[in-house]
C-alpha cells in the first residue's frame, strides 16, 4: 500500500470510502428525498482535468490512478408542492486529489476534512462531512422555496 496517489488509493477512495459516505448522505436526507420527484446519488470521477503539478501522457482514468478528482453528485428533480414552481437542486461533494494526501468540501476552494492516503475513516469523520453535505443542499432547498413562492 503506498501512501501516495496511485490507482489503489483511488480505487479505494472510490470503492470503499465514497459508498459509506453517500448512505450516510442519503440518511440524511431522508425526509427531504419524497418532496422530489426523482433522487439520484452517484459516485462521479473527473477524467477531464489534468494534475497540473504530475503531467501525465496516461489516459485519466482510476486505473491508471492519475485523475485529479472524484466524489459524489446529488440531483434531486422536480421538487413538487401546491403553489411553487418546480425546481431541481444538484450538488457535489468532491474529493480534490493531491499527490500524498486529498481534500474533501463542496466546491475545489473548501476543505471540510483532509486525510492521507489509506488514513482511515472514523464513523465521527463520516457523519460529520454527511450532515454538513446534506446541511448544503438544505440550505439550497431553502433558497429554492424563499424565492419559488
Amino acid at each position: 500500500m503506498s501512501d501516495t496517489k496511485d490507482r489503489d488509493s483511488l480505487l479505494h477512495i472510490h470503492n470503499q470510502i465514497l459508498p459509506k459516505l453517500a448512505e450516510k448522505v442519503y440518511q440524511n436526507l431522508a425526509e427531504v428525498i419524497p418532496m422530489f420527484d426523482d433522487f439520484r446519488l452517484e459516485k462521479v470521477v473527473d477524467t477531464w482535468t489534468k494534475d497540473r503539478q504530475n503531467p501525465s501522457q496516461k489516459e485519466l482514468s482510476l486505473e491508471n490512478g492519475n485523475v485529479a478528482r472524484m466524489g459524489l453528485r446529488l440531483q434531486l428533480i422536480g421538487f413538487q408542492r401546491p403553489g411553487i414552481s418546480a425546481f431541481d437542486v444538484a450538488k457535489d461533494l468532491i474529493f480534490h486529489l493531491e499527490h500524498t494526501t486529498y481534500s474533501v468540501g463542496p466546491d475545489l476552494h473548501t476543505k471540510w476534512q483532509e486525510k492521507r492516503y489509506f488514513q482511515p475513516w472514523t464513523n465521527p469523520e463520516l457523519d460529520q462531512i454527511a450532515q454538513q453535505f446534506a446541511g448544503e443542499v438544505i440550505d439550497d432547498i431553502t433558497n429554492q422555496l424563499s424565492t419559488a413562492g
